[in-house]
């Protein structure tokens, strides 16, 4: 392997053309470049530099290895330039459901951001009860989840208010009543498949959406029923649903491994972002 010091050292001789020169560049003695170019001739097994021109120039194996001298030099600069900038070295993970990820909450992560360069956040979007199991395994540094009964150590927790939700055009829904629900797992799914069973009503799966926005715009075009979050529907054309009567609020649950620091401001902003839902 070629010893960059020794390439530095050949590559401004090259282009200074002289070992007096060279060394004012390198901050060197002229004894230590003829030492370090001589080092590198012995290395290649070439003379890289003709001594005896005036000015002095690369011998012709010389004028080959200066293209990649300059470039491998050139990647060993911008490798320290990389390692020496503390951006993005330090990750906060957190785990959050598809609707919390809100303009608002985008705006204070970018806000937390600008003002910590060095830090580098990892946003996971999930179903609340993994996200919650990554959390407890320690995969998440702050996570967000929705849930019946929030666990004693939740930093806030606030009501989520649910209701059945459909198009604003629909009509009565009749047996089977179609169903736009989550993948299996979700909350909201659960929900729905507990009300439906209580009341005895035949129901059948129309639309499965992997995201709020999805299933939102299921409902939205006439596909089917939904229990949603009431925060979540104000965009869209869809109508609290009088077939049933709303469901439980659950909760929403904040939990963060530490509470203070840097990890406690980005926090307290997700806490802020989350009180004004």
């Amino acid at each position: 392997m070629l010893d960059l010091r020794l390439l530095r050292t050949f590559l401004a001789v090259a282009e200074t053309r002289s070992f007096t020169l060279a060394a004012e560049r390198l901050n060197s003695t002229q004894s230590t470049v003829s030492q370090h170019l001589g080092r590198l001739e012995a290395t290649v097994g070439h003379s890289l530099i003709d001594r005896s021109s005036r000015p002095i120039a690369p011998t012709p194996s010389g004028e080959r290895l200066l293209g990649y001298a300059r470039r491998l030099l050139t990647l060993q600069d911008e490798a320290q330039v990389l390692l020496s900038d503390p951006s993005g070295t330090t990750t906060i993970r957190i785990g959050v459901p598809d609707d919390i990820v809100t303009s608002d909450m985008s705006r204070r992560f970018a806000q937390f951001a600008s003002g910590h360069r060095e830090i580098r956040l990892d946003v996971t979007t999930g179903l609340s009860r993994d996200l919650k199991k990554r959390f407890r395994a320690g995969e998440f540094d702050i996570a967000i989840v929705k849930e019946a009964v929030a666990d004693g150590d939740a930093r806030a927790t606030f009501p989520e208010p649910l209701r059945w939700f459909e198009a604003k055009a629909s009509q009565r829904w009749d047996d089977p009543i179609p169903l736009v629900t989550f993948p299996r797992g979700g909350l909201y799914r659960d929900v729905m498949i507990d009300r439906i069973e209580r009341e005895r009503r035949r129901w059948y799966i129309a639309f499965t959406g992997n995201s709020l926005g999805s299933v939102l715009s299921a409902v939205e075009a006439g596909l089917g029923v939904s229990v949603l979050p009431v925060s979540t529907t104000g965009d869209y054309a869809v109508r609290a649903s009088s077939i049933f009567s709303a469901e439980a609020a659950l909760s929403l649950s904040i939990y963060a491994w530490e509470g203070s620091g840097t990890i406690g401001q980005l926090l307290d902003a997700m806490v802020d972002v989350t009180t004004q839902r």
